[in-house]
C-alpha cells in the first residue's frame, strides 16, 4: 500500500513544533473513497524528530490469553477474539445497525445459573454485576467462575463489576427471605437487637447502632430510596415502631433514610467511613479474583477513591482494576468533578439519590453527571429503576421507556438493570427492551444528524497525550462527514480507544488491544466493540493482517471505508478495504 503523510515533528526545544503539509491527492469528496487502482491510504502521523524515518518493523506483540499460557498472533481467523453476539450482529445487520450502549446485568437468584448467564450474554449483556449486598462470597465466586468459563468455552467477552455494599444504613436479612410485602397502615419494627432465628413477625433489623437515638417520632423513613415509605410513631429502647405510610416490596439490605420536616437527616450518619471492614474484605476478594471493576457506594470525596486505588495498587497483579464511583449522595453532588476525575468511571445511582436530593432534582442531576463524565472522558452508567414494574411484569411502562431514551439520548455509556434482572421474573425480556430502546434511539440520532456541540475539554497532561487528543477529535469527525463504516483503533492500554469513544462518532469503533483484560474492560466503553488481537507498531502491517482476519470471518467486505489510529504510532490512515 501506498501511502502520503501529514508529519508532525515534535523536537526537544520548547520551540513551535515545524509541520510540513504535503497535498494530499485523495479523489474528491462524496460517500466513499473509491479508489480505481491499487487501494491507497491517506495517512497522519505523529513523529519525534530524532525518529528512524525507515524503523524496521518491531516483532508481534504476545499477550496472555487469561489461562497462563502465551499467544502469539498469527494470520488466520482463529487469531483474532471478538465477542460472538457482536460478531454475529455485524455479520447480519452490518456496521451502522450495531448497538452503541453498553449493558449491565446485576446478577442475583433469577440469574446465576450457567443458561441464565448465558442468556443474558446472548440477549446483549456486556457486564455482569455482582452485589456484595446480598449473597455469601462463596456464591458470588462460583457466579464469577461461570462468566468466566462463558467467556473461555462460548467465546463472550463479559466483564464483571463487583459493587460494595457501602457503610450507610440498612436493613437486614429478613430472616432468609427473599422479599416481604409491607401494606398500608402496617405497624413494623425497625430495631438494632441482633435475633437469632426467632425474629418477632414484621421486624427488621437495622446495621446502624445509633439509629434508635438518632430518629425522633414523626420523621418519615425511606426504604430503597422511597420504594416503601414509613412514618415514625413510637420508640422503645432499641425498637422503633412505624406504620407504613406507602405500601410496596421490602427487599433484604435496603438502604434506609429518614427526613425530618421536608430534610434529609443525617447526623451521625454522615460520618461513617465510605468504606467499612465488610467492604475492605469484599475488595480483597474482589482482587483475588481479578474482577474487571470495583464500584464503591456513597463516595464522599476523591480522598475515599484515591485510597482505593492505591491499596488495588498494591495488591494486584497487574492493576487492571477499574474503579466506578457511585453517585448517590449529596456529598457526592457537592464533589463531582472531583471525584470523577479521580475515579475510572461512574454511576448515576438515581435510587438512593433521589432519597437524599428531592425526587424533582435527579433528572437535573443524572444529565449533569453524564456530562461531566464525558468532558472528563470518563464512562458512566446510568442506573436504578429503568424498568422496575418488569419485576412483576413482562412489558415496562411507557414512561420507563421514555426514561431509558433519554439516558440513551444523553449518551450514556451504559445503562443498568438491578433487581429487575437479580430477583424479576422477566430478566431476559427487560434485557431485551433495553437493547431494542438503546438501538433504536441511536439510529434516530444517527438518521437525525443530531450531532450536539458539546465541549470536549483536554484531558491530557502532556503534549503527547494533547496530540492522541487532537487526532482522535480529527478522526470522529472525518468519520462523520466521510460517512466511513467503522473506526479502528489499535491501543495497548486504551486509553485511545476512550478518546475515540468519548467524541461518540456515527460509525462504530473497533478497539484492537493484545490484552484480555483492557478488552474487557473497554466493553464498558460506548461504541466500542473490543477485539483480542497481537500486533505491531509497523500500521501497515496490522492494517492488513487485521482486514485478512475480519474478512475471512465475514465481518467486512471489499470496499469498506475504515479509519484507522494508534496509540503507539499515534497517526490516522484512511483508506478502503482491499
Amino acid at each position: 500500500m501506498s501511502s502520503q503523510s501529514l508529519h508532525f515533528f515534535t523536537p526537544s526545544s520548547t520551540a513551535c513544533p515545524n509541520i510540513t503539509f504535503p497535498k494530499p491527492s485523495l479523489p474528491a469528496p462524496n460517500r466513499r473513497l473509491a479508489f480505481a487502482s491499487s487501494p491507497r491510504t491517506f495517512s497522519i502521523r505523529a513523529v519525534s524528530e530524532s525518529s528512524d524515518p525507515n524503523p524496521a518493523p518491531p516483532p508481534v506483540v504476545v499477550a496472555d490469553n487469561g489461562a497462563g499460557s502465551r499467544v502469539v498472533a498469527a494470520a488466520d481467523s482463529s487469531s483474532i477474539e471478538v465477542d460472538k453476539v457482536t460478531e454475529a450482529e455485524l455479520k447480519e445487520n452490518g456496521f451502522r445497525s450495531s448497538r452503541r450502549t453498553k449493558l449491565v446485568c446485576t446478577i442475583g437468584p433469577a440469574t446465576c445459573g450457567s443458561e441464565q448467564l448465558e442468556a443474558l450474554a446472548v440477549g446483549g449483556m456486556n457486564v455482569a454485576r455482582i452485589n456484595m449486598c446480598h449473597g455469601t462470597r462463596e456464591w458470588h465466586k462460583r457466579v464469577i467462575e461461570r462468566v468466566r468459563r462463558l467467556n473461555e468455552v462460548k467465546g463472550y467477552a463479559v466483564a464483571i463489576m463487583m459493587d460494595t455494599e457501602g457503610s450507610e444504613i440498612h436493613m437486614g436479612d429478613l430472616g432468609g427471605a427473599p422479599s416481604a410485602k409491607a401494606e398500608d397502615g402496617e405497624v413494623w419494627t425497625f430495631s438494632v437487637r441482633a435475633y437469632d432465628a426467632n425474629r418477632p413477625e414484621r421486624t427488621i433489623t437495622v446495621n446502624y447502632d445509633g439509629f434508635a437515638e438518632d430518629v425522633k417520632v414523626g420523621d418519615e423513613l425511606l426504604v430503597d430510596g422511597g420504594m416503601v415509605r414509613f412514618e415514625v410513631i413510637e420508640k422503645i429502647g432499641p425498637d422503633v415502631k412505624c406504620m407504613c405510610t406507602d405500601p410496596g416490596l421490602l427487599l433484604p439490605r435496603a438502604n434506609l433514610t429518614f427526613w425530618r420536616d421536608g430534610s434529609l437527616v443525617r447526623e451521625r450518619n454522615a460520618m461513617l467511613p465510605t468504606i467499612s471492614s465488610k467492604d475492605w474484605l469484599d475488595i480483597d476478594f474482589g482482587i483475588a479474583e481479578s474482577v474487571d471493576f470495583i464500584a464503591v457506594s456513597f463516595v464522599k470525596s476523591a480522598e475515599v477513591i484515591n485510597h482505593l486505588k492505591s491499596y488495588i495498587a498494591a495488591r494486584s497483579r497487574d492493576n487492571d482494576i477499574s474503579v466506578i464511583a457511585k453517585i448517590e449522595s449529596i456529598d457526592s453532588l457537592k464533589n463531582l468533578e472531583e471525584i470523577i476525575q479521580a475515579s475510572d468511571g461512574a454511576m448515576v445511582a438515581r435510587g438512593d439519590l433521589g432519597a437524599q436530593i428531592p425526587l424533582e432534582q435527579v433528572p437535573a442531576a443524572q444529565q449533569r453527571i453524564v456530562q461531566v463524565c464525558r468532558q472528563l472522558n470518563k464512562p458512566v452508567i446510568v442506573a436504578s429503576q429503568l424498568l422496575e414494574s418488569m419485576i412483576e411484569y413482562p412489558t415496562p411502562t411507557r414512561a420507563e421507556v421514555a426514561d431509558v431514551s433519554e439516558a440513551v439520548r444523553q449518551r450514556s455509556d451504559a445503562l443498568m438493570l438491578s433487581g429487575e434482572s437479580a430477583m424479576g421474573q422477566f430478566p431476559d425480556k427487560a434485557l431485551t427492551v433495553l437493547r431494542s430502546v438503546s438501538v433504536r434511539i441511536e439510529k434516530w440520532w444517527r438518521d437525525g444528524k443530531h450531532h450536539e456541540a458539546m465541549e470536549l475539554p483536554a484531558v491530557g497532561s502532556s503534549f503527547s497525550d494533547r496530540i492522541s487528543e487532537e487526532i482522535c477529535t480529527s478522526a470522529a469527525k472525518m468519520a462523520n462527514n466521510l460517512e466511513v463504516d467503522a473506526l479502528f483503533v489499535y491501543t495497548k492500554t486504551g486509553h485511545m480507544a476512550s478518546l475515540l469513544s468519548r467524541c461518540r462518532p456515527d460509525c462504530p469503533i473497533f478497539a484492537f488491544t493484545t490484552s484480555t483484560s483492557v478488552r474487557r474492560r473497554l466493553n464498558l466503553q460506548w461504541g466500542l466493540i473490543p477485539f483480542r488481537l497481537g500486533f505491531s507498531d509497523d500500521m501497515e502491517s496490522n492494517l492488513n493482517r487485521t482486514f485478512s482476519l475480519l474478512k475471512a470471518r465475514g465481518m467486512i467486505k471489499s470496499g469498506d471505508l475504515v479509519i484507522a489510529v494508534s496509540d503507539m504510532l499515534q497517526s490516522i490512515q484512511v483508506m478502503n478495504v482491499p
